[in-house]
């Protein structure tokens, strides 16, 4: 670009100066009548946003969903009423829903924003999130929309201590992402008192600049400089993210609380805040907006479900391959069938086999390294944009994420994670490697679908089926190679199961899942030539769980179950199943559960499996126990 900036609109910086005063107005206005809210970390950012909705921000706000929008994120969500204070600004929000029904029960202006608003993309208030999902949004308008939309993100100072914040900068500048600005709003003050730097901008500038980002520093209150910062932000220059670190007061425009420690989350009383609006010259309905994209307003493509003539990879019964490996090769096959489809991993692409579509769709694949905040952050970001996004990584670094995951789930992001090297049966590297409380962290997440394949052709037909899956989904694949027990086309939906094994005298129900199918039809075969007759479920599908199948077995075996899992106790399949049983009305059971108790070591996947009971000797051993039992 050549010549002198510009801003994008022409509506006056008195105007603005203005705007910035309803914006306080409004924030204490909602905020005292709900008797809860942030008043005074609105305040301190309203100037900024003043200028950048006016002057800057390209938005339809008639059309949320048009492809060329900007994107706005609050990553400091606790200030929720500039952000709504600004929909009111901007004529989509009216006056009486604002200070009406802020925070109230039923009412979509929620006490930190979520997407039930078309104008929020991602639910924000776990601090520390909204610029990782803002490094996703951008990824996708660099590599894949290729559309020349901005990101603007709205973070706090206190949110600077945490680590997935760093992680969002380095992945941002790792990718060049031109198109992604954060605007740190540095009023100093947390919420119990000072924040670590306070107003120490020189180290915020030397933390973010060694990151790799261009860094650009303003009075967070001179709407003169504001412009001028963020219209050089928008330039397109430099070839990597840009963060403005602005100084701000907290309160500011309310002489009574600004800079002052203890008014954190704190609303005024009415007669205070009755003081706060007169000084800052009384309440204002300025109607207000900005730019608008320069291109065409057409709305984003909703992604389609899948279909029934999807190929998918083959494989003969009997083959020996682990479904970690099929995961692969579906994802490969699928990705020339759904151009929306992404892939991202946490470089262990070669372990999960996520490499096969990095390999056959590089400009559709982005390798987060070891950040799995921000692998689950980007994938977030590239739903935003109606991506299909599959992200995989060993399934035990999940949990670093987990509260990305759950933050997800109420942005109503649809995303595909696939966790690989589950369980003991991973073999000599150790427990710091075995997830055995992913299924429990899994089902917990609000809506979510958990998957657990024991083969290669269900895994395949799973990965298939979370494409067109909404929410967030998860598969558990295996580290071992285990024979292939189904034949090419079979159909495997979500919330269904197979049954293996079975017979009108049967006398015991053994339930796995994964590894463990393998070790209850080792143990069915032992106990056939003993003449017990067993029946054995595979529960593909941890949830939705097939009740229906699980209560027809009950009913054929007289209640007694084994279930054998290779997961902690606590959560699991086991929970899945007696949840099920439980919830379907009285009925006798008897259920013997077989799980992880102890801590593992290292050892042979035989070794392992054994020594935590949840191989075919100890199934075997535990049917003759329940079947003594009943004598």
């Amino acid at each position: 670009m050549t010549g002198p900036r510009q801003p994008l609109t022409t509506i006056d910086l008195s105007t603005v100066r203005e705007l910035a005063q309803q914006l306080r107005v409004d924030s204490i206005r909602s905020s005292t009548s709900a008797g809860s809210g942030h008043p005074t970390s609105s305040m301190s950012a309203a100037d900024i946003l003043a200028v950048l909705v006016a002057r800057h921000l390209r938005y339809d706000w008639d059309e949320p969903g048009a492809r060329g929008n900007d994107h706005l994120i609050f990553s400091k969500g606790h200030a929720s009423p500039l952000l709504y204070s600004i929909f009111k600004a901007v004529g989509v929000v009216s006056d009486e829903e604002l200070v009406g029904e802020y925070r109230r029960f039923g009412s979509r202006l929620q006490g930190h924003p979520t997407p039930v608003l078309p104008w929020v993309d991602v639910a924000t208030g776990s601090l520390g999130q909204g610029l990782p999902d803002g490094v996703g949004v951008a990824l996708a308008g660099k590599y894949l929309d290729r559309l020349p939309y901005r990101v603007w993100v709205l973070c706090g100072d206190s949110e600077m201590a945490e680590g997935s914040i760093w992680e969002a900068l380095d992945k941002a500048a790792y990718y060049e992402l031109r198109n992604l600005t954060a605007i740190v709003d540095v009023n100093r003050l947390g919420q119990r008192g000072p924040t670590e730097l306070e107003w120490d901008i020189d180290t915020y500038v030397r933390r973010a600049e060694a990151f790799g980002a261009r860094v650009l520093t303003v009075d967070g209150h001179d709407v003169n400089e504001i412009d001028s910062v963020l219209t050089e932000a928008a330039d397109g220059a430099a070839r990597r993210p840009t963060v403005i670190f602005a100084r701000t007061i907290k309160g500011r425009g309310f002489s009574e609380v600004e800079d002052r420690e203890g008014w954190h989350g704190r609303t005024f009383p009415k007669d205070m805040a009755e003081r706060a609006i007169a000084e800052l010259g009384g309440e204002r309905n300025l109607l207000v907006r900005g730019p608008v994209p320069d291109i065409d307003s057409a709305a984003a493509t909703a992604v389609d479900g899948p279909g029934t003539s999807a190929t998918l990879p083959s494989y003969s019964v009997g083959d020996r391959v682990a479904t970690r490996q099929a995961y692969g090769d579906a994802l490969a096959a699928l990705g020339g069938q759904y151009p929306n489809l992404v892939a991202l991993d946490g470089e262990v692409s070669n372990s999960t086999h996520a490499d096969e579509f990095a390999k056959a769709y590089p400009d559709r694949y982005f390798e987060m390294f070891i950040a799995e905040q921000q692998l689950v952050a980007a994938a977030v970001g590239l739903s935003v944009r109606h991506y299909i996004p599959f992200a995989s990584t060993f399934a035990a670094f999940f949990t670093r994420a987990y509260d990305f995951i759950r933050m997800a789930a109420i942005s109503q992001a649809n995303l595909r994670l696939v966790g690989s090297h589950c369980g003991v049966e991973i073999g000599a590297d150790g427990p710091s490697q075995m997830a055995l409380e992913d299924l429990a962290m899994m089902r917990a997440v609000q809506g979510s679908t958990v998957l657990y394949p024991s083969d290669a052709t269900s895994a395949a037909a799973l990965v298939h089926a979370m494409v067109g899956r909404s929410g967030i989904s998860f598969m558990r694949t295996t580290r071992g190679a285990y024979p292939v027990l189904y034949e090419t086309g079979e159909r495997f939906p979500v919330g269904g199961s197979k049954t293996l094994r079975s017979d009108p005298s049967d006398a015991v129900t053994i339930v796995g899942a994964g590894v463990t199918v393998h070790e209850c039809l080792a143990a069915a075969d032992r106990l056939a030539e003993r003449g017990v007759r067993v029946r054995v479920i595979d529960l593909y599908s941890v949830k939705p769980v097939d009740t229906e199948t699980l209560i027809a077995a009950a009913d054929a075996t007289n209640g007694r179950f084994v279930v054998a899992e290779d997961h902690h106790p606590e959560g699991g399949i086991g929970s899945a199943v007696t949840d099920a049983l439980l919830a379907h009305g009285p009925r006798s059971l008897n259920i013997v559960h077989l799980s992880v108790h102890e801590l593992p070591g290292s050892g042979t996947p035989e070794e392992l499996l054994s020594a935590a009971g949840i191989d075919a000797e100890h199934i075997e051993a535990a049917v003759h126990d329940l079947l003594a039992e009943s004598c």
